[in-house]
């Protein structure tokens, strides 16, 4: 047996049946299989490892494939929202954020769309949701706009496209930076145009849950090339090495060594070959990984619609596509039952759940720690941290499992009405 007939022999052992109340419908499952494994072992027994030929070709081919310019492959998400806000604060960029200058993020997000903020010297400002896109509402947005403003962060939550016209042409009138936090929505439009794009720069997760793998990993994406040649150097210790310069650099110092010349502070944030070997070959199948998520979601909104008066779905704009990170859920105001036990129930069906990305940022403890600002009272993330859920929403959900799940939340509701 070859390598390849072994490797796929193996992970085909690991698959199961779906049995019902069983086999556990988890939140994600592995998207990747032979291809990937194989081109990892390249790299391992070619003993190159470290940034190289498949980190530059993934690089090229993920900023394709998004439509932008370019893209900075890093080692997470988190990274590259990191990253984001230390370009946009650095000496070095014209008109660059200064330190006390805030940067409006939805309280309903993830805890490192919000701590770079602060890391970076600035103020994140929490705004409210719309309960029915989970996304930043733009009224609210808008409101929170301060003389103090220097940057909006919308985030497509679980794959839902943020309303980036009406924050798009506030950012415009008002004369601000716009970032993307788009790492859980690869591949959703608006009108056809991919997220991600819209912004002075974007960031996504290839993490092991996410729509596609690199194991551990995110990029930065932008149409702006200052923006991008300035990442790769604060990615990797603020060496010149990797500018498309670099040589034109060198030659204005020539009494430093070429390969450890330092014209920026910088972090370590460098991915590895094997995780772009995970994505050159995942690339070619996000479409079809995402077209299978959109399938699966349409099948949960036509069941679910005669639960309307007690469950509310997330919802898209008219133009928008959700590639379902997740399936989300609220528990309706008046409902017979409560989020906690809706939760058990599904959970005790085998039925992973978790909340709404991390619910309402501006309520968990650790932002008593850090400077920031709250817009209002935030009455619809409050709502979406106790009464919301989601479930997963993944190809490796085939019909048997979407039907039982269905079944599960069916019956719960008839034994609960």
């Amino acid at each position: 047996m070859d390598l390849r007939a072994e490797i796929e022999a193996r992970l085909k052992a690991q698959d199961e049946a779906f049995v019902p109340g069983k086999t556990r419908v988890w939140l994600s499952s592995p998207t990747f299989g032979a291809d990937e494994i194989l081109e990892a072992l390249d790299s391992l027994v070619t003993r190159k490892v470290t940034i190289g030929a498949k980190v530059r070709r993934f690089e090229a081919e993920f900023a394709a494939w998004c439509g932008a310019k370019g893209s900075v492959f890093l080692n997470s998400g988190s990274s590259a929202n990191l990253l984001a806000m230390f370009v946009l604060t650095n000496p070095a960029v014209r008109g660059r954020l200064k330190a006390g200058q805030e940067v409006v993020v939805p309280a309903v997000s993830w805890s490192t769309t919000v701590f770079p903020v602060v890391d970076a010297g600035l103020v994140p400002v929490l705004v409210d949701a719309d309960l029915d896109t989970l996304n930043a509402d733009p009224g609210e947005v808008e409101d929170a706009v301060s003389k103090k403003t220097g940057a909006l962060m919308p985030v497509h939550v679980l794959g839902n496209p943020a309303d980036m016209k009406a924050i798009g042409k506030l950012a415009k009138r008002e004369g601000l930076y716009l970032l993307e936090d788009a790492c859980e929505a690869h591949g959703s439009t608006i009108d056809g145009r991919k997220v991600g794009t819209f912004g002075d720069m974007s960031t996504f997760s290839f993490y092991f849950s996410h729509h596609m793998t690199t194991i551990e990993g995110g990029s930065l994406v932008s149409n702006n090339e200052g923006y991008l040649e300035l990442a790769k150097v604060l990615r990797a210790h603020g060496y010149s090495r990797d500018l498309k310069g670099a040589a034109a650099v060198a030659k204005r110092y020539p009494q430093i060594d070429a390969r450890f010349l330092f014209v920026n502070r910088g972090f370590n944030l460098r991915p590895t070959e094997v995780n772009a070997a995970f994505g050159v070959q995942q690339l070619p199948k996000l479409d079809g990984f995402i077209e299978g998520r959109k399938a699966l979601g349409r099948y949960f909104d036509k069941r679910m619609a005669a639960h309307a008066g007690v469950l509310r779905v997330q919802k898209e704009q008219k133009g928008h596509e959700n590639v379902r990170l997740g399936y989300a859920v609220l528990v309706e105001k008046g409902a017979p039952f409560t989020r906690r036990q809706l939760v058990e129930h599904l959970e005790g069906a085998g039925i992973e759940t978790r909340p709404v990305i991390a619910g309402n940022l501006a309520e968990h403890p650790a932002m008593k720690l850090v400077r920031h600002r709250v817009q209002g009272k935030l009455p619809n993330a409050r709502r979406i941290m106790r009464n919301g859920l989601y479930m997963g929403c993944h190809n490796g959900i085939g019909p048997e499992a979407r039907a039982y799940v269905m079944d599960v939340v069916d019956e719960f509701v008839a034994k609960n009405a």
